[in-house]
């Protein structure tokens, strides 16, 4: 079956959605045949750079436009992988060569910032010199790389990013044409995940029309999606402002254990502040954008101590005790080679060998949804089966689901999978000294009752 995005990527310029900055000019340059000899497409990824090159490149030659099509004078450069000197000499002496069957050759640049700077010097001669028959159009996530005199030499149209109106109507009628029963409240969820990329959003709302055969719900796609509650953010932020560094603590642990990500916490935070500003709330805007890998809950952690609260510990401890406090923290979250060590969870399973984890990753690369179930779930091995033990009932029905079930299938480098049944679990035995350490930094009680799943 198409995604749903390949099936709903326009094939004419009037089709496309929320750029009618671009395909309005566009369209009218066509219609009085005032073409350039080079266009270049800027803006963020999912905004439809490349599908309008694609449309464009066929219209002004009078081509009927297909997914599928391969015409021999519109040629596609990928610029990460044909970024030397080498590669648009090439492109250079192919150039000089008439179309086949268009008016014109049109060479397709995608991502040109990769190019290398004799590459970039190479391709100006020939922007500069151009054969009359030749249309170059550059796509690019970030103008700022590419050289002022390539800009200079050609017309620059800039996509943005689709506000939520917009988004929320091609969403609802995308859902009608393909009869998936949702809410608006579940299709609003998937337009401000989807960040106002028409790809990302189409990829969610593919994945998420997989969840259920009744009417799929808002509740149903934050469960889903392991996204925090609004009502959990609150709470979050008033014990933020509270300066109470245990209960936030616990918070966290709460949050992180059904399954949200840090990096997912922390930009429904930043959204959160955005919608609702409040300016004592502004000083974690900064901070929460740096909570990535590496130590992610401990940067988000650390992100959420509030200002007073730091500086009051500053004054109070010197700075070699801080340091090694910063050490200790370190190591309390950094991960450890060694199976013996004590932060290390002490986990019995029948595995043979499996690598839980790397099925992890193969599923999150495909599906982000049956990620966010198996996360989870508990696991184990035995005689060729990997049995998956689902914590709710709901999260059993959505593994079930047979889309979902081939996904996991095709992960499981040839294990047989099945989905057990709802509450069971395996019986580990955890210890987990992590929390221990985070404790005494910071000077309140963490329970753990997440199997040691993180350091919260």
């Amino acid at each position: 079956m198409k995604s749903l995005y390949r099936k709903y990527r326009p094939l004419k310029l009037s089709d496309v959605v929320g750029q009618k900055q671009v395909t309005d000019v566009l369209m009218n340059s066509l219609k009085t045949q005032k073409i350039s000899h080079a266009y270049l497409f800027i803006g963020p990824r999912g905004t439809g750079k490349t599908s309008v090159a694609r449309i464009f490149a066929h219209e002004v030659n009078g081509f009927k436009y297909k997914i599928e099509d391969d015409y021999v004078d519109i040629i596609e450069i990928d610029g990460a992988s044909n970024r030397g000197i080498d590669n648009i000499r090439e492109l250079r002496e192919k150039a000089a060569i008439a179309p086949t069957k268009g008016k014109y050759k049109i060479y397709i640049i995608d991502e040109v910032h990769m190019l290398t700077k004799e590459a970039f010097n190479a391709l100006l001669k020939t922007l500069e010199e151009p054969p009359a028959h030749v249309i170059f159009i550059m796509a690019t996530t970030d103008a700022h790389k590419v050289p002022v005199t390539i800009v200079s030499r050609a017309q620059t149209y800039a996509f943005k990013l689709a506000d939520a109106g917009v988004m929320l109507d091609f969403l609802q009628s995308v859902a009608k044409q393909e009869k998936i029963k949702i809410t608006d409240e579940a299709l609003q969820i998937i337009a401000k995940r989807g960040g106002g990329s028409f790809r990302d959003s189409l990829s969610l709302l593919d994945q998420i029309s997989t969840l259920s055969d009744e009417e799929i719900t808002e509740d149903l796609v934050v469960s889903a999606m392991g996204l925090p509650e609004d009502e959990k953010i609150t709470e979050l932020l008033e014990e933020y402002l509270n300066g109470n560094v245990v209960k936030i603590t616990t918070l966290l642990k709460d949050l992180l254990a059904s399954g949200v990500k840090p990096e997912t916490l922390s930009e429904e935070i930043v959204g959160f502040v955005i919608d609702n500003p409040r300016p004592e709330l502004f000083p974690l805007l900064s901070k929460l954008t740096g909570v990535k890998d590496p130590y992610a809950e401990a940067k988000l952690l650390v992100a959420l101590v509030p200002e007073q609260l730091e500086r009051d510990s500053l004054k109070k401890e010197p700075l070699r005790a801080v340091s090694q406090t910063v050490d200790t923290t370190a190591r309390a979250t950094e991960p450890h080679d060694s199976p013996a060590d004590d932060a290390q969870p002490d986990i019995v399973q029948k595995t043979s060998g499996f690598d839980w984890q790397k099925l992890l990753d193969k599923v999150q690369g495909l599906n982000e949804v049956v990620y966010k179930q198996l996360i989870k779930s508990e696991h184990e091995v035995e005689r060729g089966v990997l049995k998956i033990y689902p914590k709710t009932k709901i999260i059993k029905n959505i593994l079930d689901k047979p889309n979902n079930k081939r996904v996991i299938d095709g992960s499981a480098e040839g294990l047989k999978v099945e989905i057990c049944e709802a509450g069971k679990h395996v019986g580990l035995t955890t210890k987990d000294a992590t929390l221990d350490k985070i404790s005494d930094i910071m000077g309140g009680e963490v329970i753990n009752d997440n199997g040691g799943s993180d350091p919260f």
